[in-house]
């Protein structure tokens, strides 16, 4: 199933704190436009654009990357962008597009 920009800007559009996967942190999003999710911390900030996180959904969706966000962060890397990635795999985690598993399977 395709990113449904629409559900994304619903749910965080006017800022939200989407909990890390591990660590008991938060990933702070200050806005979502039709372009991109902005992401800020106290030492920098970032924007996720769309396109990429759409190419990383369908990506997941054809089986080229992992559900399992441990192994996420490496495949978004490698097959869509270095952009944040680990932000990318707690937001899609918490949109329920990753697996809910806290630890990675290895890959052989």
């Amino acid at each position: 199933m395709p990113l449904d920009w629409n559900e994304v800007k619903a749910k965080y559009g006017a800022g939200y704190q989407v909990p890390t996967i591990r660590g008991g942190k938060f990933v702070n999003i200050v806005r979502v436009d039709d372009e991109a999710i902005y992401i800020e911390t106290p030492i920098w900030s970032a924007k996720l654009h769309r396109k990429n996180l759409e190419t990383g959904v369908e990506l997941i969706e054809s089986g080229v990357i992992s559900r399992d966000p441990g192994l996420f962060v490496e495949d978004y890397m490698l097959y869509v962008a270095h952009e944040r990635a680990s932000s990318v795999a707690h937001i899609l985690r918490h949109l329920g597009i990753l697996d809910q598993t806290e630890t990675f399977n290895i890959r052989c």
